[in-house]
């Protein structure tokens, strides 16, 4: 079977644009590269699944393309599996390179020899189902987690927390690349494109996120927060109910370089209080933040964001790959920003 060169389309981002959640400054959105080849490796693990594709260049030598594809859990709801590609399976490739000209590419599309053609599946859908409560299945709305990630990284900083932002270097400073997770207002109920899990019980309240397997407890038993606690990830959370509004109160956060907007950290007094309310038609969640850290916020922040119901959606374990994330050079940084970009 003829193998074909590799072909560079010029195409209009707005009519081909695939959205991606590997930070996608390095790829242009512009421009399509299009190649049959055979499949070398097909690393179905997070944080995003790649795919190593073999073909000729315009001289005729074989050379090997990596393909990047979104997480487990989106390609997941995209109808991919572990056992869908393999060594040897011949393909047709679609996808956005790199713009330093390396074998390096996005994925558009990819088209097997069945005809099928596959790629990462997004909808930012309207909301149709009718929630009883917070508990169940949640999923971002993209127009509000991407404005309330854009009202965040625009909050005025103290000193401390501009000279922090101006220094930072996501690769050498973040240890978000390493998979350990954002920390609240982010992780959990932040990300567009992974979904939630709110689970209520007597004593407590649990939030489950896909991204990074987050687990945060919010104890509804009374307690307060301990004094001279430990600081964790994700801090120390109480709740109680007024009417049908959960409010937490999280103190305790251990110190993150990258944690209240883009590359500034949070400090030992940083103080989240999160109200979680279903919305008038009960088809949305809405989470209203109010979140204070005096060493890096000049000011406290406030804003909303909303969560679809969608109990049709099955949570997926994450299981990111620090050894894989550190190889591909995984960035976080549109999973909360701009939509549709995500």
């Amino acid at each position: 079977m003829r193998i074909s060169t590799v072909l560079f389309l010029i195409v209009f981002a707005a009519s081909l644009q695939v959205h991606a959640h590997h930070s996608d400054a390095g790829y242009d959105r512009d421009t399509l590269v299009t190649f049959e080849g055979v499949i070398s490796r097909y690393i179905y693990r997070n944080p995003h699944i790649m795919i190593y594709v073999e073909t000729p260049d315009s001289q005729g030598e074989i050379v090997e393309w990596e393909i990047e594809t979104g997480s487990t859990p989106i390609m997941s709801r995209s109808g991919w599996s572990a056992s869908m590609l393999g060594p040897g399976d011949i393909v047709t490739i679609r996808a956005h390179p790199e713009r330093d000209g390396t074998n390096s590419a996005i994925l558009n599309t990819l088209e097997t020899t069945d005809g099928n053609v596959w790629s990462q599946i997004e909808v930012d859908e309207e909301p149709t189902a009718v929630a009883d409560s917070i508990e169940g299945v949640w999923k971002g709305i993209g127009a509000t987690t991407g404005a309330f990630r854009r009202l965040l990284n625009q909050h005025p900083l103290t000193s401390a927390g501009a000279t922090a932002r101006e220094n930072f270097s996501y690769f050498e400073d973040s240890p978000i690349p390493d998979c350990i997770p954002p920390q609240a207002p982010d992780a959990v109920i932040g990300s567009i494109v992974y979904l939630n899990e709110i689970e209520v019980m007597d004593d407590r309240v649990i939030i489950r996120s896909e991204f990074f397997d987050t687990v945060r407890t919010v104890f509804m038993d009374g307690r307060d927060h301990p004094e001279n606690g430990e600081r964790t990830n994700q801090g120390h959370s109480v709740g109680h109910w007024e009417d049908d509004v959960l409010v937490i109160d999280t103190v305790l956060f251990s110190d993150h370089p990258d944690a209240n907007g883009r590359g500034v950290p949070a400090g030992a007094s940083k103080h989240l209080v999160e109200r979680l309310y279903l919305s008038e038609d009960r088809r949305r969640l809405i989470v209203d933040v109010l979140l204070e850290d005096p060493e890096y916020l000049a000011e406290p922040f406030s804003a909303s964001k909303q969560l679809m119901y969608t109990p049709h959606l099955e949570m997926v374990t994450y299981g990111c790959d620090p050894v894989l994330s550190r190889e591909i050079g995984f960035d976080t940084v549109t999973d909360y920003s701009e939509f549709p970009r995500d």
